[in-house]
């Protein structure tokens, strides 16, 4: 087994189960950026979340997301134990 494995493997353990939670937290750490930057370099801020949820899907063994699509901003963080309403 190399580094690179032992480290998916951690990662996929560290992940497990708390993939929407990780992905949560990168899209306001983002947002955090961008507010305290003007939006400055928000191109750039939403390539790092997109490379950084992708990481999280794919450490976890799910399917990539689609590049072409546009991230999804929510207007109102989620409510703590309400599932996220897609599609609207």
């Amino acid at each position: 087994m190399g580094l690179l494995d032992d480290l998916k493997g951690k990662a996929q353990h560290l992940i497990g189960g708390n993939e929407q939670a990780i992905k949560d937290g990168i899209e306001k750490a983002g947002d955090f950026v961008d507010s305290k930057t003007g939006g400055k370099y928000a191109d750039k801020v939403d390539s790092v979340q997109r490379g950084a949820s992708d990481f999280v899907d794919n450490a976890s063994g799910q399917p990539e997301t689609d590049p072409t699509a546009e991230p999804h901003v929510a207007d109102e963080p989620p409510v703590a134990g309400e599932p996220r309403q897609q599609g609207l």
